[in-house]
């Protein structure tokens, strides 16, 4: 491999570990304040988890059983769930000078 393609790979790596540690945790996304998937957990010291995210995509359930499925939170920025405001994936793309 040529020295600019590795430079260019380590260059995504990097913005992907930037947008992921954007998240706060809020766990709106996966309906953490209506009725949440059944893999999302609260820990009381950083907010909400995955118990399965590596392998989150895909068919999922929520806690009452409805079947959804789960993918990027990229794909879903331009929905609606409840307490989005907090998202800081969302405000990141109001003003991300401001984060």
């Amino acid at each position: 491999m040529n020295k600019s393609y590795i430079e260019y790979q380590e260059a995504l790596l990097g913005q992907e570990k930037k947008w992921e540690g954007l998240c706060r945790r809020c766990g709106g996304c996966c309906g953490a304040y209506d009725d949440p998937c059944q893999h999302l957990k609260g820990d009381a010291k950083s907010g909400f988890y995955c118990t399965i995210y590596p392998q989150r995509f895909g068919l999922k359930k929520t806690v009452n059983g409805e079947e959804f499925d789960c993918v990027l939170v990229k794909e879903i920025l331009h929905t609606y769930w409840k307490n989005d405001h907090i998202c800081a994936y969302k405000q990141y793309l109001k003003m991300p000078w401001k984060i």
